[in-house]
């Protein structure tokens, strides 16, 4: 309880926010309602977007161990950096690399339906029928037409209902913050569990994301973890002018 007390205001309203939703979420599944579909954010030229999702979306997550490690990266670091920025920059920090994350990973998903979208169009099938059946079958139920066409319809359908959760691309900002700020604050692995240096852990896990965006095969947003922090760092260096190094 003492921990939980000693967690800044708007870091703690975070994760009882971050909690609330993942417990929703199990809840309306229960009766049938997927918030994943609902509140997860879809791409701007999606049939399903809506723009409350470019908020909503940083509240759901996936699984477990998605909540955990993400809650966790938010009070190890969001705390210290609310403790030296305050409440409310801190809070306009966190939102917007969460806004950053959904823009730069959006840009190339909207490109990418879009050129699906032109390519169903131009082998003369119907958008708005198949919108209607997927809404109803997923892509099942297309007798009739070829492998190609049934591919595309695949992968719009896969672009267009796929939906974008977590406030990964907010934790990524922090933690591109923290290595910024704290550079020389040294971190403890688990494995192997020896002290590292923020500034060379943190790019290392970045490393990683812009490897596993071209290289993983996962249904992992990866580049809105990369967008994330990307926001981070310009925001962060932006406001270095006002702010000195700590260590």
């Amino acid at each position: 309880m003492n921990l939980f007390n000693n967690i800044p205001q708007v870091t703690k309203n975070l994760l009882i926010l971050n909690i609330l939703f993942f417990v929703a979420k199990y809840v309306f599944a229960s009766k049938g309602v997927d918030l994943d579909q609902l509140f997860g954010a879809h791409y701007p030229n999606s049939p399903l977007f809506k723009p409350f999702q470019i908020i909503t979306y940083f509240f759901m997550h996936g699984d477990f161990f998605h909540i955990l490690f993400n809650m966790l990266m938010l009070i190890m670091f969001g705390s210290n950096l609310e403790r030296i920025w305050g409440p409310k920059r801190y809070f306009i920090f966190y939102t917007i690399t969460a806004l950053g994350a959904y823009v730069i990973n959006s840009i190339m998903g909207t490109i990418q339906l879009m050129e699906v979208k032109n390519q169903l169009v131009n082998s003369g099938l119907d958008l708005n029928e198949i919108n209607t059946r997927l809404e109803s079958n997923y892509w099942n139920n297309f007798d009739g037409l070829n492998s190609e066409n049934i591919l595309l319809i695949k992968e719009y359908a896969t672009k267009s209902y796929s939906s974008m959760i977590g406030a990964s691309g907010a934790i990524y900002g922090i933690m591109a913050a923290f290595a910024y700020i704290f550079p020389n604050t040294e971190l403890m692995l688990m494995f192997p569990p020896i002290p590292i240096k923020a500034k060379y852990i943190i790019p290392i896990y970045f490393l990683i994301e812009i490897y596993a965006n071209f290289h993983a095969n996962d249904n992992i947003a990866h580049l809105a973890h990369i967008g994330g922090g990307i926001t981070g760092l310009i925001l962060v260096y932006f406001w270095k002018k006002n702010k000195n190094f700590f260590y």
